[in-house]
């Protein structure tokens, strides 16, 4: 007995041991919550997210925190704040984002008055409670500017050792809704020193529906600084632009920011997303994945004012950095978010499709291009199919041995060359690799760049056959 056990241990030890299933990036299922706009996550040193952003009664702050993004869909939702029955803070309660400055917690949010609902000024709440949703609140009352007029969308960021406030404000004398402003900060609800205007809405796609420059957001990378805004009108025509300055510059001048030259984030008919804006930046629990945190509807046509339309929500993003900078591509359809494919042996390029051929390139700065949703399959079986992002209902599929991105024509035979087993990385198992369903022991790979079905019989093409995701 001892013999046959000895000898049956001897061939267990001889077969190798199946290579585990890379498990795949950090991703999300969009939206993260429903009729909640001008959202704001903070992750915190605690282990925990907070999420506020504006609710559509314009009545309170709200608060919730998980301990991953996703888990804030379903946290429960504290009221931190209510406004004022009369005078100011009465009204029209916006924007609110959280940030934990020198060891307390502070709201940033914009208001009006119940007698004035579009009297809008900027406000900051104060707790010094290590849980800002149990904890009291303090009003610190009004951030004061130099003309007492509309002014919205504070945010605020650390650059060299310097705290600045960034916000919008209508200027006298500037015939726009709001215009972009700088300044230092001597606490966390001072200014100190004179604003500088950055920018001031006068392309096309700032002023559809309204003159509008809002909602700064700040990230900081590769030597530069990225500030991100608000455009247009709230509904389909709103969108995102950035400006950019030398993280070595004077930020204070308005000389040292570049506009782009147009919106980096808009609307997507095909992904049936309208009216993306009023972002915040944030990181994935990965610690490494930078997210664009961001608002938009579901539909383009809104009867009435879209300030009335209860119906924008929240949504989290992966961006990119494509040449040193943020590359946010299109707003990604609802529902489970989709990753890149990048190469193993080529590791600067990426599975994309180029007038619908599938083929690797580097630097693809047409962002949806290279981003696929890994679907149940459509063959079934535990199969997965690759669902492109910027065009739904389009898969990629061999024919011929090559591989394309197709339309489904719903037929069994498209199904089947849209299907795909997923595989441990034949040449990395922390990669993936991709065996036809209906040509077995055949892997999608490239070609001179190509992506082509072919075997994986030696170690250049078991390279070739695997890939990364990001």
């Amino acid at each position: 007995m001892r013999k046959l056990i000895i000898a049956v241990l001897a061939v267990v030890l001889l077969v190798p041991a199946a290579p585990a299933v890379a498990a795949p990036p950090v991703g999300y299922t969009n939206p993260i919550a429903s009729q909640r706009a001008d959202a704001h996550i903070w992750k915190h040193t605690d282990g925990y997210y907070y999420l506020t952003a504006t609710v559509p009664e314009y009545d309170r702050i709200v608060l919730r925190r998980a301990t991953t993004i996703q888990g804030l869909s379903s946290a429960a939702e504290t009221v931190i704040w209510r406004k004022h029955t009369s005078g100011e803070m009465s009204a029209n309660i916006w924007a609110p984002e959280i940030h934990f400055i020198d060891g307390k917690w502070y709201v940033y949010f914009t208001a009006g008055r119940a007698d004035d609902r579009f009297r809008i000024r900027m406000y900051v709440l104060e707790s010094s409670a290590a849980n800002p949703l149990t904890g009291a609140w303090t009003e610190r009352g009004r951030i004061v500017t130099p003309w007492d007029t509309f002014s919205l969308d504070e945010t605020t960021f650390v650059h060299n050792g310097v705290r600045y406030l960034a916000w919008a404000q209508q200027e006298p004398g500037i015939a726009t809704n709001s215009n972009l402003y700088l300044a230092r900060l001597s606490n966390p609800w001072t200014i100190t020193g004179t604003p500088v205007r950055l920018s001031v809405p006068t392309l096309a796609w700032e002023t559809r529906g309204y003159a509008v420059n809002e909602g700064p957001a700040v990230i900081v990378r590769n030597g530069r600084v990225f500030m991100t805004y608000s455009a247009s009108a709230t509904d389909a025509n709103y969108c995102l632009g950035m400006l950019t300055a030398s993280a070595s510059a004077n930020l204070l001048s308005a000389s040292s920011w570049t506009k782009a030259a147009g919106p980096v984030f808009a609307t997507s008919a095909a992904t049936g997303q309208y009216g993306p804006g009023h972002n915040s930046f944030t990181v994935a629990e990965d610690g490494q994945s930078d997210l664009i945190v961001y608002h938009d509807r579901s539909y383009r046509d809104i009867a009435g004012d879209p300030l009335n339309d209860p119906n924008r929500r929240t949504r989290v993003q992966k961006f990119y950095w494509i040449d040193g900078a943020p590359t946010f591509g299109i707003p990604i359809p609802d529902g489970l978010h989709p990753v890149r494919l990048r190469s193993h042996n080529a590791p600067d390029r990426y599975i994309r499709h180029w007038e619908f051929r599938a083929r690797l390139d580097p630097d693809v700065t047409v962002l949806a291009d290279s981003q696929f949703r890994i679907v149940p399959g459509l063959a079934g079986n535990g199969s997965v199919s690759l669902e492109s992002t910027n065009y739904p209902g389009y898969y990629l599929r061999h024919r011929n041995n090559e591989a394309w991105v197709d339309r489904s024509d719903g037929s069994a035979l498209f199904r089947s060359d849209a299907s795909f087993v997923r595989r441990a990385g034949l040449a990395d198992a922390a990669g993936v690799s991709f065996e036809s369903v209906n040509f077995p022991g055949r892997y999608l790979r490239h070609v001179n760049y190509l992506l082509r079905l072919e075997t994986a019989a030696d170690a250049t093409s078991r390279a070739d056959a695997t890939f990364h995701l990001e």
